[in-house]
């Protein structure tokens, strides 16, 4: 895609510095109802019987809506086995991700795991080796929690400029749900840490033998064992029957189809740990354990695949935020560049680790804009800009962009993914 990091004139800098100031204007027309045969005439659904409630096994959307759906990137996916495809950002609201739009990332295909069969065995330097069945599972108390599941390579490809046209794209690799599971810790209590046990290695009962190495700090703090996400149970793409919840760390670590959690006394430094999920650095030097997902947002509505189509008037500006170290308590947004910001109105609940709703309200005029939005979390920390992080980080790197996203939307409401200066 275009970078207007250079070839942006001060005559495109026609922006809204009045609307940024005020915060929301109202004014703007509606469309009139009279004569307007949207109102006036019968429509086909006033005046025949529709489906009864037997008529689908499991409710879909509607086929108003047959667009909206996970998508990939062809370019960026070698083989759909071993690879990902995309929430779809921008058609959706609120802080809680539909099952069925949540995106996926595989390393070898889905694993269909027939729940009668499957064991989580918990070995290595414990007083006691168990395992347990499903039905034992269910027995421990459970709890419910809403926290986003971010891969750590989300908005990867943008390293180097802008390079993909849509947030689903450059920032869809994130989904926010509410999970019911088991404490980790009633778990590893039940089996007894030996001493010495400083870290947990979880694996999966895929045929891509995933494993990650936690410290056991984490997983005695607030880790999951999960089995159900928004109230039903795991989808096969997202673990099937039962995932490990890691709140606020990156996405490869909550290990899917969850079959065995060994003690150790160090780290085990596996495929997923070493040759990948580590941030390659201008010199070449690799940062490794930079587990925890840093403060980070974006506008999803206008973008890319969401132009403003209504013409002048009023627009709504909105997006979501997130931190793998608490809250979100302020969003600001700008429609100039970052020459002025104002602060969004955040709305929702706040939760630990999980996504935040942020608006805001102008009137626009026509005038070209430049869109961005910027996380500050409940440490204090501030969401840096692209140019920020490569001054630390340099160019090479694929995982942990947080990175400020601007959106370019010309006077015709298009809007395009770019970078500027």
């Amino acid at each position: 895609m275009t970078d207007h990091s250079n070839d942006m004139k001060p005559s495109r800098r026609a922006f809204l510095r009045g609307a940024a100031a005020s915060g929301v204007a109202v004014a703007g027309t509606m469309a009139a109802a009279e004569g307007d045969p949207a109102i006036l005439n019968k429509q086909p659904w006033n005046q025949m019987l529709g489906e009864g409630v037997d008529a689908r096994a499991y409710g879909v959307p509607s086929p108003f809506e047959a667009h909206v759906g996970r998508k990939n990137v062809p370019w960026l996916t070698a083989e759909s086995i071993s690879s990902i495809n995309f929430t779809p950002l921008h058609e959706l609201d609120g802080i809680i991700t539909p099952n069925g739009l949540c995106f996926e990332r595989h390393h070898s295909g889905v694993a269909e795991v027939d729940p009668a069969e499957h064991r989580i065995m918990i070995n290595g330097l414990v007083d006691r080796e168990l395992v347990f069945t499903m039905q034992d599972l269910m027995r421990f108390p459970r709890e419910n929690r809403v926290h986003f599941l971010e891969c750590a390579a989300n908005s990867g490809m943008e390293w180097r400029g802008a390079q993909l046209n849509g947030c689903q794209f450059t920032h869809g690799m994130i989904h926010n749900v509410m999970y019911t599971g088991v404490s980790l810790r009633l778990l590893l209590e039940e089996a007894g840490i030996k001493t010495e046990g400083k870290w947990l290695l979880a694996e999966g009962a895929d045929a891509a033998g995933m494993t990650r190495s936690i410290p056991m700090e984490k997983a005695l703090d607030d880790c999951l064992v999960a089995f159900k996400m928004n109230g039903e149970a795991l989808r096969p793409e997202q673990g099937y029957p039962v995932r490990l919840v890691v709140p606020g760390w990156e996405g490869n670590m909550w290990v899917k189809w969850l079959r065995r959690l060994e003690v150790g006394d160090a780290p085990w430094h596996h495929r997923e740990e070493t040759s990948k999920y580590t941030d390659l650095l201008g010199d070449g030097q690799a940062r490794r354990f930079t587990w925890e997902m840093d403060a980070k947002s974006v506008i999803t509505n206008p973008s890319p695949q969401a132009p403003i189509t209504h013409g002048k008037g009023r627009t709504v500006i909105t997006g979501v935020a997130w931190s793998g170290r608490g809250t979100i308590p302020r969003v600001d947004v700008t429609i100039d560049g970052g020459i002025n910001w104002v602060e969004a109105r955040m709305s929702g609940p706040s939760l630990d680790k999980s996504m935040h709703r942020f608006y805001y309200e102008f009137d626009w005029d026509g005038s070209e804009l430049l869109l961005q939005s910027r996380a500050h979390d409940s440490t204090g920390y501030v969401q840096p800009t692209k140019d920020q992080l490569r001054a630390v980080r340099g160019l090479n790197s694929i995982y942990h962009n947080n990175g400020i996203q601007t959106w370019y939307v010309n006077s015709d409401g298009v809007a395009e993914n770019v970078e500027i200066s």
